[in-house]
């Protein structure tokens, strides 16, 4: 099956519960899993990988301290990675301007540098009462088929 890199932005351990969820669940679909809860974007595979995204956003719409090296060194990459698929999963509060901008951020950031998005940005709302880590394994295996 696929590969797949499992990359995390957490300040609180949230957004690292559900990438464990979604590890669980991709490998239970017969799929390599590596997870990334210290990103550093020149130790992670880009050759004919899956980039999973599982991020908070913190502050004022900014990235979690974790990630931020990770984007940061995206943004100045001009290493083509035009053979990186990827999905997002954005965790926040909608009671906040800033609702999961760091997972919005990141989905654009990507797409501007040629990865190929394989299905659309899922946003969590944690002021609702759900369980983000039943409900990102759900929306993995609604979407199995984009895998």
């Amino acid at each position: 099956m696929s590969s797949f890199q499992v990359i995390v932005g957490s300040m609180l351990g949230g957004s690292e519960y559900v990438a464990e969820a979604c590890e669980e669940t991709l490998t239970a679909l017969g799929h390599q899993v590596e997870l990334h809860f210290q990103p550093d974007f020149a130790q992670i595979s880009s050759e004919k990988q899956t980039w999973l995204i599982c991020t908070s956003t913190h502050g004022a719409g900014d990235y979690p301290d974790n990630i931020q090296a990770f984007a940061t060194d995206l943004e100045n990459t001009a290493q083509d990675l035009s053979s990186v698929k990827f999905f997002t999963i954005g965790l926040g509060d909608s009671g906040y301007d800033t609702f999961c901008y760091a997972a919005k951020n990141i989905n654009k950031l990507l797409i501007s540098k040629g990865c190929k998005e394989i299905i659309p940005l899922i946003t969590l709302d944690m002021s609702e009462d759900i369980d983000p880590e039943e409900r990102s394994q759900v929306w993995i295996k609604e979407n199995k088929d984009h895998l």
